[in-house]
């Protein structure tokens, strides 16, 4: 079993040893089953069975669960002084930041799987279009991974998790509405276009339609990656 396996298992092990875990899920369930069903734009008020209302739920409700559950995975480690301890020992930066990515984006996967039972219900209320569930799906998880990223960064640049919680926060913000917001206001033109792309609900909403376009595997790929190559260049700095 491989370095990045083992601290996988690690951290799922210390999630899956708390109630919190348990109760940020149960509070998940919650929000998005309440806002899906019960609040006054719910889907039977809609007259068509289609996901994309419990999409936008979700990616709300994760956009603000991710912060608080990534804001502790580097911080608290350089609050305790288990980071130097950890890496004085065969364990590489890249192979730690992997671990917390990963186990996070488990945790993350599972809590969507927990929202199964509405689309399940939905199909069994009408008629409804899976190849477009499927990739609404596959939106979500990617999201996830962007935000997770961003979350063990602030991490890693903060020495606080409550400071690593506004951090990610602020810069999801971004992500999830200042570019989108700037694109619209600015109309046409170069840094249209440029804000637009930036924007993470632009990818998501054609995803949550049915449409799979490299562009969008690009962007959240790339998202991911500048921001775990950012949380390495920190930690390393940290170090000296």
């Amino acid at each position: 079993m491989n370095t990045v396996s083992i601290l996988i298992n690690k951290e799922l092990s210390n999630s899956f040893n708390s109630w919190s875990i348990y109760l940020g899920y149960i509070l998940f369930f919650c929000i998005c089953g309440f806002f899906s069903w019960l609040s006054t734009d719910n889907l039977f008020y809609l007259g068509q069975a289609t996901m994309n209302p419990v999409f936008g739920v979700i990616n709300w409700t994760q956009f603000f669960l991710i912060p608080a559950l990534t804001m502790k995975s580097i911080a608290d480690e350089k609050r305790n002084g288990t980071i130097e301890l950890m890496l004085t020992k065969p364990v590489k930066t890249a192979d730690l930041i992997c671990g917390k990515f990963f186990s996070n984006l488990i945790i993350t996967t599972i809590a969507l799987l927990i929202t199964l039972p509405y689309y399940f219900t939905l199909s069994f209320l009408g008629q409804v279009d899976h190849g477009a569930v499927l990739l609404g799906y596959f939106g979500l998880i990617a999201m996830s991974a962007c935000y997770i990223s961003i979350g063990i960064f602030s991490s890693a640049l903060s020495r606080t998790p409550v400071t690593a919680f506004f951090v990610s926060l602020g810069i999801g913000l971004c992500f999830q509405f200042l570019f989108g917001t700037l694109a619209v206001q600015i109309g046409t033109g170069f840094f249209a276009d440029f804000f637009s792309y930036l924007s993470m609900e632009e990818h998501f909403d054609s995803l949550s339609r049915g449409i799979l376009d490299s562009r969008d595997l690009v962007y959240f790929g790339s998202v991911v990656t500048i921001f775990l190559a950012l949380s390495k260049f920190f930690i390393c700095k940290s170090r000296f």
